[in-house]
């Protein structure tokens, strides 16, 4: 099946069922009058990579994304995007390219449909999106877009939300296609799926409460299959000059379907943050068991957001990781383009999921500059070093421009 019959299968699925699921559409005065919108989003980004035991990496890619949204009629919108990567450099491994003596910067080549999706939406919170589109569920610990890198993950899905009540809403999210980061020449660039996720949000005095299910089942990928389900409490209030934020969440894991293996894995996150003026402080860890022959994994998720930049535990270790850490960010005044510049600094230190061997620790650290309303740059440096053979040190900094219509 093509590139584009897949996310149109999806679409025809879909369609078929929105008269069958919600019949009234919003009402007149709702609709967007306004044109269509265009979507032009480029990045140019050079990524450095020095790691112990491979050749030094040296990566300039250009990114770029164009694509249009309908304007609301009758309560649907259309929308379908087209993204390209390309390589001004090639001294590194891009995980197809063969340079296997480089380190990997794992943003190869390709040119593909990146969304093609049908949005209808009703009242009382009634959303179903069908077609290949960007899914992001919470913080994207368990599924996200990878933004990070150049080639963004998209499903080939059906999401349908709803919000029954004021403080209650759900959602169902079928995914069939994952197109993932490395692109069409790897043999991991896309994941044939038969995979379900439901959530459920709960809006309390004392914060939001989400319960959530992962039925991930991959046909060509089975050792990635598994079963989870978990909770997440947050809340975020003012205190005087203060404003704490408190994240707390569990998660257990086993396999399913078409995995042969055995396993009953947990996953624990807490962190609290505290904001005042332009500063944040945080404090935090988080746990992935192992049983010593896999760790607990999360293949939707956006990983580089999650346990260091320097991306070295993007698979959890057979015996679990445990990451202890503290960040500080600092927003300037705005300037320019009424914007302020951050600054922001983390500190990780890593462990088997016991706390009993080291594994190492990390520095992170970033600076955001917004030049107006369509154009911004980033610097970042994320510097690992590792107690145990298996995590090599290694050194990673980027420079990017973005362009935003």
């Amino acid at each position: 099946m093509s590139a584009v019959q897949q996310p149109l299968r999806v679409l025809t699925i879909a369609l078929g069922a929105f008269g069958a699921c919600w019949a009234a559409p919003l009402s007149a005065s709702a609709q967007a009058q306004a044109a269509g919108d265009w979507i032009v989003d480029a990045r140019l980004r050079y990524e450095s990579v020095s790691q112990d035991g491979l050749n030094d990496a040296d990566a300039l890619t250009l990114r770029t994304r164009f694509g249009y949204e309908t304007r609301a009629f009758n309560g649907f919108k259309f929308l379908g995007e087209v993204e390209g990567v390309a390589q001004l450099t090639d001294d590194f491994n891009d995980t197809v390219n063969g340079n296997s003596g480089f380190a990997t910067v794992p943003d190869p080549e390709t040119f593909e449909l990146n969304r093609l999706q049908v949005t209808w939406a009703g009242e009382h919170g009634r959303r179903v999106v069908a077609g290949r589109q960007r899914v992001v569920l919470n913080n994207a610990r368990f599924v996200g877009n990878a933004g990070f890198r150049q080639n963004e993950q998209t499903f080939d899905a059906l999401r349908v939300e709803a919000r029954p009540f004021e403080h209650a809403a759900f959602t169902y999210v079928y995914i069939d296609n994952i197109r993932r980061i490395f692109g069409d020449d790897s043999a991991q660039g896309e994941w044939d799926s038969d995979s379900h996720i439901v959530q459920a949000d709960l809006d309390l005095p004392v914060g939001r409460l989400s319960a959530y299910g992962l039925l991930l089942d991959f046909q060509n990928a089975p050792a990635q299959s598994s079963q989870t389900y978990g909770l997440r409490w947050s809340n975020e209030w003012q205190a005087g000059a203060f404003r704490p934020r408190v994240t707390l969440e569990a998660a257990t894991q086993s396999d399913y379907r078409g995995n042969s293996a055995g396993f009953d894995l947990g996953y624990q996150h807490g962190e609290l943050a505290v904001r005042r003026d332009r500063w944040t402080v945080s404090l935090g860890g988080e746990r992935l068991e192992g049983d010593d022959v896999r760790g607990f994994s999360t293949p939707l998720a956006t990983l580089h957001a999650f346990q260091g930049w320097a991306d070295v535990f993007l698979a959890t270790p057979p015996d679990g990781v445990r990451d202890l850490y503290a960040g500080v960010s600092y927003a300037t005044l705005p300037w320019p383009a009424q914007q302020p510049v951050v600054f922001t600094v983390v500190a990780h230190d890593f462990t088997d999921d016991s706390g009993g061997a080291d594994f190492g620790s990390e520095f992170d650290a970033s600076a955001r500059f917004t030049l107006n309303e369509r154009v911004s740059l980033e610097a970042r440096a994320a510097m690992f070093e590792g107690e145990d053979p298996r995590f090599a040190d290694r050194t990673k900094i980027w420079f990017a421009v973005e362009y935003r219509l």
